[in-house]
């Protein structure tokens, strides 16, 4: 076999392969879409869900998941970008920096439901956090911590090196030249790790029926104080998200539309996922353009 003969075939087996990983992706975006939208409205956004009787919504679940995202976020990004940091730039290559890479690798392949245990033990009974939004985050955080921490380290290593060298060159200091020049041109691969964090919050159940719990109380949208036992910005109030809302109306199947609830559920959460991500990166090409001066 001559070598144009093998390399047509190995780019059409290449663009085969894509095609059939884009057609498996379009056909269950598709498929959750047609069957949930139907099922979607106004009403169903806002309105407190229904275990008796039909005509139940997801408000208070789909608040959850976005609040949850919000808090996990908050706490997962700056400790994995300083982490990154510190490995990338401060620490020295040795056997306790490499026992720290093996941790992060270690901790990023643990199983959803070890995660959920540790946190009901340790975040909700030992400290006292009780079933929270806070636990939850925090439980969250153990996951997205790892992915957070070698994507940033991975990102700052792939600056090429005679940028860093021509700013410290120029007098600037190590802390200068990572957060003028060295961060802005990893902040793509930043951003594509947060957005893969971000997608775990939406769609982890397991961990969160431990700490977050499978229940919320009802929440007054007009009480904006985070310390009433109502108000939605409360961190310590126990929360049910839309995955955990799926999974459960699925397996207790009181709602005489349970299906439809389930399915609307379903595409709703697609949406949000596809306009978090959608945003995340224009969000991160604009500050990737603003700090780079490119266009």
């Amino acid at each position: 076999m001559s070598a144009k003969l093998a390399n047509r075939i190995a780019t059409i087996v290449i663009i085969a392969v894509a095609i059939f990983i884009v057609a498996i992706l379009a056909g269950l975006l598709g498929y959750i879409l047609i069957r949930g939208l139907g099922h979607v409205s106004w009403d169903f956004l806002t309105s407190v869900p229904q275990t008796i009787r039909a005509g139940g919504g997801i408000g208070p679940q789909l608040f959850n998941s976005i609040f949850l995202l919000v808090l996990t976020l908050l706490i997962t990004v700056p400790l994995g970008v300083g982490a990154g940091i510190y490995m990338s730039e401060y620490a020295k290559a040795n056997r306790f920096t490499d026992f720290i890479r093996l941790v992060v690798e270690v901790l990023s392949s643990f199983p959803s439901i070890v995660v959920g245990l540790f946190g009901l033990l340790v975040l909700v009974h030992y400290f006292g956090l009780g079933y929270s939004l806070f636990a939850g985050a925090l439980a969250l955080t153990v996951f997205n911590l790892p992915l957070m921490v070698r994507i940033t380290e991975q990102a700052i290593r792939a600056v090429p090196k005679e940028q860093k060298e021509a700013s410290l060159a120029l007098g600037l200091s190590r802390w200068k030249t990572i957060t003028s020049i060295m961060l802005p041109i990893a902040m793509p691969n930043i951003l594509t790790g947060t957005i893969l964090a971000s997608g775990r919050v939406f769609g982890e159940a397991a961990a969160l029926l431990f700490t977050a719990g499978m229940s919320s109380p009802r929440l007054d949208f007009t009480n904006w104080n985070p310390f009433s036992p109502t108000s939605p910005l409360n961190p310590f109030r126990p929360a049910e998200t839309l995955a955990v809302h799926i999974w459960k109306i699925n397996s207790e199947g009181l709602a005489p539309d349970a299906a439809q609830i389930a399915a609307g559920a379903s595409a709703v959460l697609v949406i949000v996922v596809l306009l978090f991500n959608f945003t995340a990166r224009f969000i991160g090409g604009y500050i990737h353009r603003k700090f780079t001066a490119s266009r």
